[in-house]
């Protein structure tokens, strides 16, 4: 897979791009974990995540936030690794500039970022939010949530616990115009350590292949 490096706010941005044949292929980035306790690109998740979305036809990119690996900068408390995720978006986009599909997934802090996104940038069409750290960060910003999306998190998960993530997907319910499907995975922690990984990947293709043949946001 082609590594890629590529114009950020605070310097270069390290990413992996992996691009489809079809030149109107949708895309999808990937978002990674907290920089400070060692998320990267190369997280399980982040990784499986990025293959599942390739595999079902979308050209991806998942990229280092500033200060981790070849990225340039540093950790940034979660504002300039918005800026971050939105260059990497701009850079997806100008290279696939007859997608018609937008979508972005994270991870933990990724799913943070990437909820945050969405709300800046009305072209994405879909999102998958993986083990979002409701019980950390605040998600209120999400009023109203722009664009349908899936949610997903393990009962077992000791880092962002369950009944955060089901408040959360609660007050997005009451939302019009849009549809948050919520799906838990039993027994599996926040990294979704095996044998979970398997449902937790076949989760999120079920549900965007879904999306992807009703073609609606």
């Amino acid at each position: 897979m082609p590594e890629v490096i590529f114009p950020g706010p605070e310097g270069r941005l390290e990413g992996r791009y992996h691009p489809q044949k079809i030149k109107d292929a949708p895309i999808a980035i990937i978002l990674h974990p907290h920089p400070q306790f060692g998320g990267t690109m190369n997280n399980r998740v982040v990784y499986n995540l990025h293959y599942a979305f390739f595999n079902m036809g979308f050209t991806v990119l998942r990229f280092n936030f500033r200060g981790v690996g070849r990225s340039q900068g540093e950790y940034d408390q979660g504002v300039g690794e918005l800026s971050d995720a939105a260059s990497a978006l701009d850079y997806l986009q100008s290279m696939n500039q007859n997608a018609k599909h937008c979508w972005v997934a994270g991870f933990s802090f990724g799913a943070w970022i990437g909820m945050q996104l969405l709300m800046r940038r009305p072209e994405i069409t879909g999102f998958v939010s993986v083990s979002p750290p409701a019980n950390m960060y605040d998600f209120s910003f999400l009023a109203p949530c722009p664009s349908s999306g899936l949610v997903i998190n393990g009962t077992a998960d000791r880092v962002a616990p369950p009944k955060d993530t089901t408040t959360l997907v609660g007050k997005l319910h009451e939302q019009k115009g849009i549809t948050v499907t919520h799906t838990e995975i039993e027994g599996a922690g926040h990294f979704f350590e095996d044998p979970h990984m398997e449902p937790m990947i076949g989760a999120v293709d079920g549900y965007v292949r879904r999306r992807m043949t009703e073609g609606t946001r």
